[in-house]
């Protein structure tokens, strides 16, 4: 356990993969955790289904042991949603887990956590639609507002004195208020006197430690601690008529970019109502364990391997390739050959030394590196893993790769490829 906000966060940066877990009440109904709202539904007929709320099949270390097994660093679980639902045992919270099925399931996923080895994250919505006063009264009134924002200030010391030691506080759900309207810097010091180490996140109005894009994988420019949140179907939490399960190459491709811009991948799953994980999502992150196991070399702790279409910008050393992606790791390159084509390929523009090609979970590879061009033969005619192979190219220093859009580099100052922006990511 940390005791050092620097090594927690160290930490996390090279963390890699993390699971994110929306369960309650909205779990139910299976139109999103967003459903009290987006539908307008009574209050009272929606906190009734705390009456059915049985979570019988919710096993926190069943769930800690895929995301161990899928190669996650930490879990995130959501303490309590925009509906005011906690899953915990609270004094501040009325409606609460232990009050209406006599557990807490917050309690029991921190055990679980701590016992397969995971990094703890705990979500709590700032918002809270089922409170008096709310956040629209909180607009409208100023002692309507300074009860609303003191409830969510009390809610989240009482999260981190109860849960204690965690290491990230995942805040959510800023409407209405600005850093400002939160008291966001007086928020995030009461975090840090229970416990210094803790990391936030930027959605109390601050940028917190690291940043957090949803639903898609663009990293932060200039460069800072990110992670993407990303669903594993097109949903936070149970929906049954979502069926666009992303495979599990989807997956494992998608981590590779947002490791080649040294983030996190905070894959977000929902349970069923009784709390069972679908068994779309078992089957994914035991199939993303298959793959972590063999390459997670090439993932974890990877560093910033840039790459621009216009210019090279200070710190790019990739470049792309039609086999895959780039990522990076101190003095080794590691090309994710997706498009799998085994004898021999090649690689121009290598401006390093190379010492050593190496196939992960695979022999080592002949090489020849001459003007700059790369070429790995005797590569197996199938890879040794169904969503492809992973070569580590090795040398004595930091390698990198350059190339233009012409048949040389030219000696010139000259556009990388794109004389004009591009209109593809870069």
């Amino acid at each position: 356990m940390f005791t050092d906000h620097a090594e927690n966060l160290r930490d996390f940066v090279d963390a890699r993969l993390g699971l994110f877990i929306h369960y309650g009440l909205y779990s139910l109904l299976g139109r999103g955790e967003w459903v009290l709202n987006s539908e307008q539904l009574d209050i009272a007929e929606y906190q009734r289904l705390a009456d059915d709320f049985r979570p019988d099949n919710f096993d926190a270390d069943r769930l800690a042991a895929l995301a161990k097994q899928a190669g996650c660093r930490y879990l995130c679980l959501t303490t309590m949603h925009h509906d005011g639902f906690a899953l915990y045992d609270s004094d501040v919270i009325p409606l609460n887990a232990q009050a209406v099925c006599g557990r807490d399931l917050v309690a029991e996923t921190v055990a679980a956590c701590r016992k397969h080895g995971l990094r703890v994250h705990l979500y709590h919505s700032l918002n809270n639609w089922t409170i008096s006063p709310d956040g629209v009264d909180a607009l409208e009134s100023p002692g309507a507002r300074k009860a609303f924002v003191d409830h969510a200030h009390a809610r989240l010391e009482e999260l981190l004195t109860k849960f204690n030691p965690i290491e990230c506080v995942w805040y959510d759900g800023w409407w209405p208020f600005n850093a400002d309207g939160w008291r966001a810097e007086e928020m995030n010091a009461k975090m840090r006197a229970i416990q210094p180490w803790v990391l936030v996140n930027g959605r109390n109005g601050l940028p917190g430690d690291f940043g957090t894009p949803e639903q898609h994988i663009t990293a932060p420019k200039p460069w800072r601690p990110w992670e993407a949140c990303v669903t594993h179907n097109g949903s936070w939490c149970h929906h049954p008529g979502d069926r666009q399960w992303k495979p599990t190459w989807e997956i494992v491709e998608m981590l590779t970019k947002i490791a080649t811009g040294a983030g996190n991948l905070l894959l977000g799953v929902g349970p069923a109502p009784d709390g069972g994980l679908p068994a779309e999502s078992a089957r994914m992150l035991r199939e993303l364990g298959e793959w972590t196991s063999q390459n997670g070399e090439a993932i974890y702790a990877s560093q910033p391997v840039g790459f621009n279409h216009q210019s090279r910008m200070p710190g790019d050393r990739g470049d792309w390739t039609h086999y895959g992606l780039f990522t990076l790791r101190d003095n080794t390159l590691y090309l994710h050959a997706f498009r799998w084509r085994g004898g021999s390929l090649t690689v121009a523009g290598v401006e390093t030394p190379v010492t050593q090609v190496q196939l992960l979970g695979g022999p080592q590879l002949d090489f020849k590196l001459a003007d700059g061009k790369l070429t790995i033969n005797n590569l197996p005619a199938d890879p040794p893993h169904p969503i492809g192979g992973v070569i580590a190219i090795t040398g004595p220093q930091p390698p990198s790769v350059y190339r233009t859009g012409g048949m040389r580099v030219p000696k010139v100052p000259h556009p990388r490829y794109d004389p004009l922006p591009s209109d593809l990511p870069t």
